[in-house]
């Protein structure tokens, strides 16, 4: 790692607010596919017993 002498602290917690940033939004949007998996299935369900 380099020598990032007093700035150390605001690039390493930068670097870590990054990565919580990008992991929230990896989460939030699997999260989102599978409710709208669900809301699809539900829906496609319905169509095949009025259809």
């Amino acid at each position: 790692m380099p020598d990032l002498g007093k700035y150390a602290d605001t690039v390493l917690s930068a670097y870590a607010a990054s990565l919580l940033l990008l992991v929230a939004l990896v989460v939030l949007t699997i999260w989102r596919g599978r409710k709208v998996r669900r809301e699809m299935e539900t829906l496609e369900s319905r169509v095949k017993r009025n259809g």
